[in-house]
């Protein structure tokens, strides 16, 4: 990993990154090695293993893809190691299953087709403005909240555990990583503009990532339906989603506590991810 970006090196996939380094509101910082981030990891190589299993201690894997994109894709090779557990966690409603806050009793009809809704999956944006003045993006994220809270609560459960360093991961590492990790960070007191630019960084892989989206077939066909631009992670997105977050549920720690997150959980996080 570099000292600099916090990027981790891995030849199966482009987008992984430590979410240690980063400043606090009270002037900490982040632990290094206690929570990553990245996009698939179907294609790891043994090297890769290795790294992330010694190196990092990786004990944990939160899985944010749906149930589809599981089937289709596979759970990866880190899923063979017996020291690692996988922890599944969908942002989606699957198989009719509605999450807390999700009132239309229709499920994920893609997902549970067998099929990918892309539009969420990787959502996109357009130069339009919808009647909210929202983009695409902030909708989607605002998805994930209303339809998978207990997911969302348990992978922040799973960061902070003791046995070794977690790492979540979707598609592209991009959204839905994007969205969750935001929640740990500022739950845990990183400032604002930690939060966003960590997840604008992803930009600087953007063009490794879609390449690699576009070698699958799950993928292949929206990539390449839309122009590389509109999966740019702008940092606005990020600012505009946690502005709803505060303006509209009243703040990350009222939207978690609302959804049985406890002050004990917010301290085992804490202890875990700071300094």
């Amino acid at each position: 990993m570099s000292e600099r970006t916090r990027w981790i090196g891995l030849e199966g996939a482009v987008n992984a990154r430590d979410l240690g380094g980063l400043p606090t509101t009270d002037g900490r910082a982040t632990r290094r090695g206690r929570v990553l981030r990245a996009d698939n990891l179907q294609e790891l190589t043994v090297t890769d293993i290795r790294v992330l299993v010694d190196d990092y201690e990786l004990k944990n894997i939160i899985d944010l893809r749906s149930d589809a994109e599981v089937r289709l894709e596979g759970p990866g090779p880190l899923t063979r190691v017996p020291s690692v557990t996988l922890h599944h966690l969908s942002l989606f409603t699957e198989n009719g299953r509605i999450g807390p806050g999700d009132t239309t009793g229709d499920g994920d009809a893609g997902t549970d087709a067998g099929t990918v809704d892309m539009d969420k999956v990787l959502p996109w944006q357009t130069g339009d403005q919808d009647p909210e003045h929202e983009r695409r993006s902030v909708i989607a994220y605002r998805g994930y909240l209303s339809e998978r809270a207990d997911s969302i609560i348990a992978a922040l459960r799973v960061m902070a555990r003791t046995d070794g360093s977690s790492l979540v991961h979707c598609a592209a590492g991009k959204d839905r990583t994007g969205v969750v990790c935001a929640l740990a960070l500022e739950i845990t007191g990183v400032t604002r503009e930690a939060i966003i630019a960590d997840y604008a960084q992803t930009g600087e892989r953007i063009d490794a990532i879609l390449a690699r989206l576009r070698s699958s077939t799950t993928y292949a066909a929206d990539i390449d339906s839309r122009p590389a631009d509109s999966h740019h992670p702008h940092a606005v997105i990020m600012e505009r989603f946690l502005a709803h977050v505060d303006e509209d549920l009243g703040g990350t720690a009222a939207w978690l506590h609302g959804h049985g997150w406890t002050a004990e959980d917010t301290g085992a996080l804490r202890s875990r991810l700071l300094d």
